[in-house]
Parts: C-alpha cells; structure tokens; sequence
C-alpha cells in the first residue's frame, strides 16, 4: 500500500533544473496562465489519472455477465468457507 503523504503546510518545493524551468515556464505561458497553476493542473490531471487506474475494474461483456451471474447464484460455500467461517470470532 502507498505511503500517504501528509504535509500540514500549503507549500510544495521542486528542484528542477534550468532547462526544465524554462521548458514549464514557456508551455505555462502559451497556456496564458503562471507557473503554479499549470504545474498544479497538468499534475492533478495525471494524479486523477493515477487514481482511477488504480481503483477502477474494468470488464469484458463475458466477465461482467460472469460476475452478475454469481451475485444472483452463488456457489455452496465449500469446506474451506465453511472452516474459514467457524474459524471466525462470535459476534456478542
């Protein structure tokens, strides 16, 4: 699981060099917006990007029917289930 990264201040500092400075500084200005703004915006887009890939589940048709077809007919649960949920505390 990915650490979380908490910061209790609403600064963030990159060290980039000057050649990648100036690359940001230019594409923000053919944007007509600053520095801050475009890194933010081109950041969060990739984050949300991030994200979704990794708590989105995609399906095929067959897979989908599959997984709709269990929920309605689920399988006897087997010895293994059975001794998973013996094993189990008693809720008082």
């Amino acid at each position: 699981m990915p650490r979380v990264a908490i910061d209790d201040n609403k600064r963030m500092n990159l060290r980039v060099t000057p050649e990648v400075k100036a690359r940001l500084v230019r594409a923000a200005a053919l944007r007509q917006t600053d520095l801050t703004d475009f890194v933010t915006q081109t950041a969060l887009r990739e984050a949300d990007a991030v994200i979704a890939a990794a708590e989105v589940v995609t399906l095929s048709e067959r897979d989908s029917l599959r997984v709709l077809d269990l929920l309605e007919h689920p399988p006897a649960p087997n010895a293994k289930l059975r001794a998973a949920l013996a094993a189990m505390p008693k809720l008082t």
